[in-house]
């Protein structure tokens, strides 16, 4: 999925981007990159940040 989509899809994803050093926003990459391809640009465990992002969205109980 693109970076951009994830954050207007999910905006409360935003402090999972900064704990893990991505200022997606800021970037023009955010545009058009998926969220693999700007964690592996960033030298980011894809999987770790994938699940974090997850737990971010997931419905709380």
């Amino acid at each position: 999925m693109i970076i951009k989509d994830i954050v207007e899809k999910y905006p409360q994803t935003l402090p999972v981007f900064g704990q893990f050093q991505m200022g997606c926003l800021g970037c023009s990459g955010a545009l058009f990159e998926t969220l693999e391809q700007g964690a592996v640009g960033h030298g980011i465990d894809v999987d770790a940040m994938v699940k974090a992002l997850n737990e971010m969205i997931a419905p709380k109980n």
